[in-house]
């Protein structure tokens, strides 16, 4: 009888202390973020294509652009990221490094001159894959907050188990693995060759994994003392669609304008499967030993893997998307995009998820987004710059919290072979609570990706 009450005991205690997998509200955002991948020239000029259109990564912000191009084409691209994590927890920090690889974008583009109507005289047609979201990352936080959540042994026969009440090091690890992958078929035409219309329809492909675990060191001031370990998983899998349209108007020679409007992207079957149960962290996997017993106390004896499946719906945020881009010739180009995301709207449905929906609701806002992106050509060569701006979706959110980043890079024209190289560097502010229900301060995290990106493009 005593083992059960002792064993009730640490499962309430887990299930009031310990959620480090992320929630759902944190999930939701994390499946609404954008990388902004595409081809070396997108990166280099910092994705500023609403109005220039011409590259087949500007389908995923206005699909207008598809018409603007003179000739078929075919891209492909490659990326590389290096990611710096630095975790800060009760005055230890750790500087978390790793490199990782994709083929982040492939597309093609198929042009069309119209014969039949002058005042429609060409159409083209985009077919193109990318990564959205690249979510592999991972990183360790170390410190002593002196706060002691495992405090008793579970197996301990005595009347009045040790108290293992002096916290001496409190240790977590999260790796995240897995993307989100978009393909997208747009189609456009030009009226008058002043006037670019388009339409796109966009698929993904979710695949999210996180592994975490924490590990607590603490001791009863007698020599003794007690490890323990708290393992989460989570395994998501999921189908979405959006759609969006656009248009560009060339006013003039030296200066155009657009807009866009991207809909919500609908998830229609996002799959759960989870070692935490009643969605809150309560009774995963646990170990715990201590120095003055041989017995390692350990809940998923006997393959007993607590397990839960869970099938849900989710709404991610529309955009609105204002563009403009002065041409100087065949010079060159500066290009501007203004984005306001809807971060408010999303939406979660299919179980019970009215806290979290409250949640986008008060505690989040509609963000603006400024990208800018220049171009120089030297007969064949052509350098590129750009810089762009993302608000935290976050009411409470410091400045810090936000993205920000710059882009550079150049491309040769061979006549039918164009190789283009960008790099592009971000960072932001972040926090990671591994504790709830105790007065513990999340871990502090600033985070720095720096890419490297190489497209081939060949005209058809």
């Amino acid at each position: 009888m005593k083992k059960i009450i002792l064993l009730a005991t640490l499962f309430a205690t887990i299930y009031t202390s310990y959620s480090q997998s992320l929630g759902y509200q944190d999930l939701a955002l994390l499946f609404s973020e954008n990388d902004n991948n595409g081809s070396a020239r997108f990166t280099a000029m910092s994705g500023a294509f609403g109005s220039l259109g011409g590259d087949i990564s500007s389908i995923n912000i206005n699909p207008a652009g598809l018409s603007v191009f003179k000739n078929s084409q075919f891209s492909g691209t490659l990326n590389t990221r290096n990611t710096d994590i630095n975790s800060s927890y009760y005055g230890n920090s750790i500087l978390n490094q790793d490199d990782f690889f994709n083929i982040s974008h492939a597309g093609a583009v198929l042009v069309f001159d119209s014969h039949h109507n002058s005042e429609w005289s060409k159409f083209a047609i985009g077919f193109n894959y990318r990564t959205k979201k690249d979510f592999k990352n991972q990183f360790l936080v170390k410190g002593n907050s002196g706060v002691v959540t495992f405090k008793e042994f579970p197996l301990d026969p005595a009347t009045n188990p040790i108290q293992y009440s002096n916290a001496v090091q409190q240790q977590f690890s999260n790796t995240y693995s897995g993307d989100l992958s978009e393909f997208s078929m747009g189609f456009s035409a030009v009226h008058q060759n002043k006037l670019h219309i388009g339409a796109a329809l966009h698929t993904y492909d979710l695949n999210f994994a996180q592994l975490a675990e924490l590990r607590e060191s603490n001791n009863d001031g007698n020599g003794n003392t007690l490890d323990a370990r708290f393992y989460q998983e989570n395994f998501t899998t999921g189908t979405g669609f959006s759609l969006n349209t656009g248009f560009i108007y060339k006013a003039h020679k030296s200066f155009r304008f657009g807009a866009s409007y991207q809909t919500p992207t609908w998830y229609t079957e996002v799959i759960e499967e989870t070692n935490i149960t009643d969605n809150d962290g309560f009774n995963g996997d646990a170990e715990i030993a201590v120095s003055n017993n041989n017995t390692i106390y350990d809940n998923t004896t006997g393959n007993n893997f607590p397990t839960q499946g869970l099938l849900y719906k989710l709404k991610t945020p529309s955009k609105l998307t204002a563009s403009a881009a002065f041409i100087f010739g065949k010079s060159g180009l500066l290009s501007f995009d203004y984005t306001n995301k809807h971060f408010k709207s999303i939406k979660l449905t299919n179980s019970d998820f009215t806290s979290e929906n409250q949640f986008f609701q008060n505690d989040l806002r509609n963000t603006h987004q400024f990208n800018v992106g220049t171009e120089w050509r030297l007969d064949r060569f052509s350098i590129r710059g750009g810089y762009s701006f993302e608000q935290s979706p976050y009411n409470n959110a410091i400045d810090t919290d936000n993205i920000e980043g710059y882009s550079l890079g150049g491309g040769y024209n061979f006549g039918n072979l164009k190789l283009d190289l960008a790099y592009s560097d971000s960072s932001q502010t972040s926090v990671y609570n591994f504790y709830s229900g105790f007065n513990v301060n999340p871990a502090n995290l600033n985070i720095n990706n720096r890419r490297v990106t190489a497209t081939l493009t060949l005209n058809l």
